[in-house]
C-alpha cells in the first residue's frame, strides 16, 4: 500500500483556530435605527494574516513558532540585546499565561486592543496596567516618573531632571484627585477622558489591505511611546510651563 501525505501545514505550539479568536476580539456597540448593532473586530481573514505576521516575529531569533521577548525587542528596537523598559511591559501584558513567550492566541487578543472598534474601556485599561509596573492595582508617582525616563530615553529627547520633576508633579498632581498618593482605575479613567490623546495611539487606523495595517500595527507599538511622549509630554509641558 502506498503512503499518504498529509498537505496540511504544521502550526505553530498554541495556535487557535482564526474563527475562534475573530469571534473573541473585542468589539463595539452601536444604535442604528433603534436597534443596538454589534460591530465586530479582526474578521477572520484578518486573523488569518496575523498569523503570517507572528510566524515571522516568532522565528526572528528562536524558530520555535512563540515569540521570545528579544524577538519582541527585536521587532521594536531592531536589537535583540537592547533592554527597555516599555518593551518588558508590553511583553508582560501580551504573555497572559505568564510562562515566559506569546503564543499566537496571546498575540491576537493582545492586539485587539489596538483595534479601531476595541471599547474605549479596554484602551484605558491596558494603558493603565502598561503604567502599573509592580501590578499593585495602583500607579503611583516613582513608577510613573520611571516609565516617563524610560520613554524620553528610547525617544532621544533631552530634558533637565527638573523639567522632568515638573511634569510628573503636575500630571500626578492632576489625576490623583483623592490625594492619597496613588491612582486608582477610576482616578485614570476619569484623568484620561480629560487628556484623550494618552490613548490616541492605541487606536490603528483600519487600512483597506490587511497586509499593510498588520505591518502598520506592529509599528505602531513601537512607535506608540515615542509619538506619546513627542504629542503629549512637551504639548503638556508647553501649557504647564505658562501655568
Amino acid at each position: 500500500m502506498g503512503c499518504y501525505h498529509s498537505k496540511r501545514t504544521k502550526k505553530t505550539p498554541g495556535y487557535e483556530e482564526p474563527t475562534v479568536l475573530a469571534a473573541e476580539t473585542p468589539c463595539e456597540y452601536a444604535l442604528s435605527e433603534g436597534s443596538l448593532l454589534q460591530i465586530p473586530g479582526f474578521t477572520v481573514s484578518e486573523v488569518e494574516a496575523l498569523y503570517e505576521l507572528f510566524k515571522k516575529l516568532s522565528s526572528s531569533v528562536i524558530d520555535d513558532g512563540l515569540i521570545h521577548k528579544e524577538e519582541l525587542q527585536l521587532a521594536l528596537f531592531r536589537n535583540k540585546n537592547k533592554r527597555n523598559l516599555f518593551a518588558d511591559r508590553i511583553f508582560d501584558l501580551f504573555d497572559v499565561k505568564r510562562n515566559g513567550v506569546i503564543e499566537f492566541g496571546e498575540f491576537v487578543r493582545s492586539l485587539g486592543v489596538f483595534h479601531p472598534y476595541a471599547p474605549v474601556e479596554d484602551k484605558i485599561h491596558f494603558a493603565f496596567r502598561l503604567y502599573d509596573l509592580r501590578q499593585t492595582g495602583f500607579i503611583e508617582r516613582d513608577e510613573l516618573k520611571e516609565m516617563v525616563m524610560a520613554l524620553l530615553h528610547e525617544s532621544d529627547l533631552l530634558l533637565s531632571d527638573d523639567f522632568v520633576e515638573t511634569i510628573v508633579d503636575k500630571t500626578f498632581r492632576d489625576a490623583d484627585l483623592k490625594g492619597d498618593g496613588k491612582i486608582d482605575p477610576d482616578e485614570w479613567k476619569e484623568f484620561v477622558s480629560k487628556n484623550p490623546s494618552l490613548i490616541k495611539n492605541m487606536t490603528l487606523p483600519h487600512l483597506n489591505s490587511i497586509l499593510e495595517m498588520l505591518e502598520f500595527a506592529w509599528v505602531s507599538i513601537q512607535e506608540l511611546h515615542r509619538l506619546q511622549v513627542n504629542h503629549n509630554l512637551l504639548g503638556a509641558a508647553k501649557i504647564w510651563s505658562t501655568a
